[in-house]
């Protein structure tokens, strides 16, 4: 089979329920807007405001750290929602077929509320997404909303899509998780699941994942790709144009993920091609 062929299977089965889709920042570039599109843009951005010693430059988590400890939180807070409050670009080919095709659930790895909007409209969907611990006196991971962005207990069994924001939104009234310290405790307990809501570990069971606008050149993004997939079926496939990293075809083979050499533009290209 080409390449063509397989992205279409693999399109097939996010369609009918069988694949859960999962977004990487890559995917928000599709909508040509001024946020950042990737952890480098949105380290820039931060970068840009506040002077970041030389070990901590380039790395969005460790520039973040050094803003939270030297600036407080509040200063990061605001960097970061300040750069995702832009104006929207144009329609996002992938973010609107996924609301349309409505599969039970979508992991959703980036900060920006695009696919929210998308699905913006009937009250048959919820998300829920990770926060920061900081300011907080409970020991809180998650926090669930429904489609109308009105806070609940928890992610429903029946709403009929689920969108997973594990990395958390970066809306001011949100909360993500973007420094060093936010990840510490999450990564100590991430291993044994207990970050990840009950729900989203429910919905991927039986169902391999596709992953879209994905790059695994880093090690917080690895982390949480391979504990969120964790317990889910086998045959997961992602696409990924041009070369990559020795660490990114470590992590394909350790997953067994099976890589589509071709740039996001071709599955856009593809969903916008009128059926039949």
């Amino acid at each position: 089979m080409s390449d063509l062929d397989i992205l279409d299977d693999v399109l097939g089965e996010v369609s009918n329920g069988a694949r859960i889709p999962y977004l990487g920042a890559e995917v928000a570039a599709l909508s040509g807007g001024l946020a950042p599109t990737t952890p480098n843009a949105l380290c820039a951005r931060i970068e840009a405001e506040v002077r970041v010693p030389r070990r901590a430059s380039g790395n969005l988590w460790s520039a973040a750290q050094y803003v939270e400890s030297r600036k407080f939180r509040a200063t990061l807070n605001t960097i970061v929602e300040r750069a995702f409050a832009v104006e929207d670009g144009g329609p996002n080919p992938i973010h609107d077929w996924l609301a349309r095709v409505r599969p039970p659930m979508v992991v959703d790895a980036w900060y920006d509320d695009g696919l929210l909007n998308a699905f913006s409209g009937p009250d048959n969907w919820g998300w829920v997404q990770g926060v920061s611990r900081n300011g907080e006196w409970t020991l809180i991971w998650t926090r669930a909303y429904d489609s109308r962005g009105e806070e609940v207990d928890e992610a429903r069994s029946d709403w009929p899509t689920l969108i997973y924001k594990p990395h958390g939104l970066a809306r001011k009234g949100s909360s993500f998780l973007i420094s060093d310290s936010d990840y510490v405790e999450v990564l100590t307990e991430i291993d044994i699941q207990t970050p990840i809501p009950e729900e989203v570990r429910r919905r991927r069971t039986g169902r391999p994942f596709l992953f879209l606008g994905c790059r695994f050149d880093d090690q917080m993004l690895r982390i949480f790709a391979r504990q969120i997939a964790k317990r889910s079926a086998e045959n997961h496939v992602a696409v990924i144009e041009g070369d990559l990293t020795r660490m990114e075809r470590k992590f394909l083979d350790e997953m067994g993920i099976r890589r589509i050499d071709l740039p996001l533009s071709a599955v856009a290209d593809h969903l916008m091609v009128p059926e039949g």
